[in-house]
């Protein structure tokens, strides 16, 4: 088992491995399948894929031995966040609610261009129930334990959700990435709370067909990985198109540093790990411009009724509420409940506020090549207290949504990488911007990762 950290074997060294004839894909998945079975894994799967994935790997192995180029990922095993449609396996949002689901006649969209591109895909991965919490707890499946916390810190912290299982198993070296999506943080979060990276693409870029849905005008398919490299790699398999992150010195970057909600509650960890990472940048060159971006402090207003994920996710869930609620996470089917008393009118205004807001953040954010923030403002919370506790969760579960899901409501794109230093708890670093800045945002991260795996040389 091998435990996420910086300058650790990634995708691309192991597909480079292959290549090279110096491990096979078939020996390579059995190296994952063994790390799926350590304990630091626990709970991380749903289901497994293992007679499909170890036939993929064969046949990238025959591919080679025939001196045929490999594909991009080259049979290396890959997750999938079970909320997606895999042939011949059922979806069931990680929810009692959906275990008799009939198995998909086909993959999704998202699922065929990873296959396509040569992934070993070995499993469903566990989740916060139907995507619906930044903790990432499951009542029915168990929630896994944060691996890499736990090998700093005796104490059980929870691994981030909604996509936990996907993080624990690219953090274990289960798989090499995870297909996961993001509503509100639901890849950045567990990738900051385990020192992954963790991209969400502006939503338009991956088609969500076949993906059980929590809210459609948030809902991002995306990709948790080790490196931000990979994270290019996955983005453009999923996104089907040619990623160009533009190569520009860090002494060519312009950041904007907002001060509204985004630096607030920070805990003595993250403040310490994002000061130090932004001196780091500052150092190198970058040039950080604090900004008010004062839009920022309208959102708890505009939401105050759930937003979007109630009103969308009531839409879908009611008939199966009716039918099924005493399947549901208690916590889960109150937050959903939240949107039966949204009237139409009330949702056709959000949907007008939020065109307006939109406008008026990215008119503020011109000019510049991304936004710096904390990904999350605290580290990862212990697992107990919130497990035991309804009040403390909701409270906790509504801080470590804060700051990612400004990105969503923004339709934006964001990507969290490590900033901490090495052997203290993962405290991720997110750069943001508007829709279809995606290539900015990835060329300016791959920037950024260098400088900060530099100060640890």
């Amino acid at each position: 088992m091998s435990l996420a950290r910086r300058g650790a074997p990634d995708l691309g060294d192991a597909r480079n491995r292959i290549v090279s004839g110096a491990s096979s894909a078939a020996s390579m998945l059995e190296e994952s399948f063994a790390a799926a079975a350590f304990e630091a894994c626990r709970g991380a799967f749903v289901r497994r894929f293992d007679a499909t994935a170890r036939a993929a790997a064969a046949a990238v192995d025959l591919q080679r031995a025939g001196g045929a180029p490999l594909p991009p990922l080259a049979g290396l095993a890959v997750s999938v966040k079970d909320l997606f449609e895999v042939a011949g396996q059922p979806t069931t949002a990680a929810s009692a609610a959906l275990t008799d689901a009939e198995p998909a006649t086909a993959d999704c969209p998202a699922v065929a261009r990873l296959r396509a591109a040569g992934a070993a895909l070995v499993g469903h991965t566990n989740l916060s129930e139907f995507a619906f919490s930044g903790l990432g707890l499951n009542p029915h499946h168990g929630t896994p334990a944060n691996p890499v916390t736990a090998a700093l810190d005796s104490t059980p912290r929870v691994p981030g959700g909604s996509t936990s299982g996907g993080a624990v198993s690219v953090a274990t070296g289960a798989a090499w990435a995870a297909l996961g999506s993001d509503t509100g943080g639901s890849i950045r979060i567990p990738a900051a709370f385990q020192g992954l990276v963790g991209f969400k693409s502006t939503q338009a870029l991956v088609p969500l067909d076949g993906c059980i849905p929590l809210s459609p005008t948030l809902d991002t398919a995306c990709a948790i990985t080790r490196s931000v490299a990979d994270a290019v790699l996955v983005h453009g398999i999923l996104a089907a198109r040619e990623v160009r992150p533009a190569p520009r010195p860090l002494a060519g970057l312009r950041l904007a540093l907002p001060r509204t909600l985004m630096l607030d509650s920070l805990d003595d960890t993250v403040a310490r790990a994002f000061e130090t990472a932004l001196a780091t940048l500052a150092a190198g060159g970058a040039r950080i411009v604090e900004i008010a971006l004062p839009e920022l402090a309208e959102l708890a207003a505009l939401n105050a009724a759930g937003g979007f994920p109630a009103a969308e996710s009531w839409a879908w869930h009611r008939r199966l509420l009716a039918e099924r609620g005493k399947r549901y996470d208690p916590r889960v089917a109150a937050r959903i409940r939240r949107g039966e008393t949204m009237a139409a009118a009330d949702y056709l205004d959000l949907q007008r506020a939020r065109r307006d807001w939109i406008a008026r953040v990215t008119a503020a954010l011109a000019g510049f090549d991304a936004a710096l923030s904390p990904t999350v403002p605290i580290v990862a919370p212990p697992l107990a207290p919130l497990v035991a506790d309804d009040t403390q969760f909701f409270a906790t579960n509504g801080l470590v949504l804060r700051n990612p899901a400004v990105v969503n409501f923004l339709d934006g794109c964001a990507l969290s990488l490590p900033c901490q230093r090495e052997g203290t708890l993962p405290v991720g670093l997110m750069l943001w911007a508007p829709a279809l800045a995606d290539d900015s945002v990835l060329g300016a991260a791959l920037e950024i990762e260098r400088a900060l795996a530099a100060r640890e040389v």
